[in-house]
């Protein structure tokens, strides 16, 4: 029991050595670009997922569930599809019923400068622009700690803004 506790505990453990965010630019399934920046001052979920992924699959609908229960605070889901088409990417987020948006990151180069070697890899920005927590793997996002965190960042006041957001 008490490793499980120490797992869970670690699966949000704040980031230390995340000196600067990497850019985000990218078209979303109607190929409209959205940046990071554009989320300013907004807690913000970067996921890196690819629809072959079972674990990515699997995932989705409590990242859904986390969006739906933060609906109207400041707090946005970019689900970054990691090398597959529009058409790939935008069947599976229609079958699963999936609200947030959905970026293209066709070449990979997006998550190779964010160093998500694995999927699925999550990271939080806080307000701020800074990356705040990480997660590699899946996980149970509507997990009530978890919303708690996300909901801590919102409340914090912003830090200076880091370069690139």
């Amino acid at each position: 029991m008490r490793s499980l506790l120490i797992a869970c505990v670690m699966l949000l453990a704040p980031l230390v050595a995340q000196a600067q965010t990497p850019a985000l630019s990218l078209p979303d399934l109607q190929g409209r670009m959205h940046r990071l920046a554009d989320y300013r001052g907004k807690v913000v979920l970067v996921n890196f997922w690819a629809s072959w992924c079972a674990p990515c699959r699997a995932e989705m609908p409590s990242i859904e569930s986390l969006r739906r229960e933060l609906r109207g605070e400041p707090f946005i889901v970019l689900a970054v599809n990691v090398s597959e088409d529009a058409r790939v990417a935008g069947r599976f987020a229609e079958r699963a019923g999936i609200g947030f948006t959905v970026l293209l990151d066709g070449d990979s180069k997006a998550a190779h400068a964010w160093g998500a070697r694995a999927l699925p890899t999550t990271f939080i920005v806080g307000p701020d622009g800074r990356v705040r927590y990480s997660h590699v793997g899946a996980r149970d996002w509507s997990d009530e700690r978890v919303r708690e965190t996300i909901e801590g960042l919102m409340t914090r006041r912003p830090l200076e803004t880091a370069a690139g957001y």
